[in-house]
């Protein structure tokens, strides 16, 4: 399959309620629209995680993140100005519910506090090897926050390449992107930075 038609087959799956097995800029990771519950259960389901945990989220930019949260700290929009390396970012006040729809994440998609993890994936302007177009525009053309949790079995290593991933994990999704397309996931994790409203910043993981 060429790129195009492999990124039409992942967003018609993500569309349609799927679980997909996908490159990020990161690690390889499971994906599903997060604004579908049933969804996002389906992927706890996989990864024997327990559902009180939250899961990161993809978006395109931040006038998409600005849809999902009440508020973002300003703090937040100078750290997404000069990031050059993947970071994710939790927000204070995701909007969301129960089931989820256009418009609300999946309360099974963000943290007891109401807090919630979003990552913008490094475009082609990041210096490699983290731009990661592809990614970003699988995210783009959803429209909407995409999940993006590590695929592994809850408590397991966090595989670096697609050949670590478990074979459980890979049978259980409903499209796995061609490791072809792998052209710039660096293996290794994002760094992880919570902010508050009043410019509060806690590093969760450098």
């Amino acid at each position: 399959m060429k790129t195009e038609e492999i990124l039409t087959e992942a967003l018609r799956v993500v569309r349609e309620g799927g679980v997909i097995l996908y490159p990020t800029d990161t690690v390889w990771g499971l994906g599903c629209d997060a604004c579908n519950a049933a969804a996002v259960a389906r992927i706890f389901e996989m990864k024997r995680r327990p559902d009180a945990k939250s899961l990161v989220l993809l978006a395109s930019d931040l006038d998409m993140v600005a849809k999902y949260v009440k508020e973002i700290p300003s703090i937040a929009v100078d750290l997404v100005e000069v990031n050059d390396a993947p970071m994710t970012i939790i927000y204070p006040g995701a909007i969301c519910s129960e089931t989820g729809d256009r418009w609300h994440l999946a309360a099974n998609a963000v943290a007891e506090d109401g807090s919630v993890g979003i990552r913008i994936p490094c475009d082609a302007s990041c210096p490699a090897p983290t731009g990661h177009p592809w990614c970003r525009q699988l995210v783009y053309k959803l429209g909407r926050p995409l999940v993006s949790t590590s695929a592994n079995i809850s408590g397991e290593p966090t595989p670096q390449r697609f050949s670590q991933i478990p074979q459980e994990i890979k049978d259980a999704v409903d499209f796995v992107v061609p490791p072809s397309v792998d052209t710039a996931s660096t293996g290794r994790a994002s760094q992880i930075l919570k902010v508050g409203l009043r410019g509060e910043i806690e590093i969760i993981r450098k």
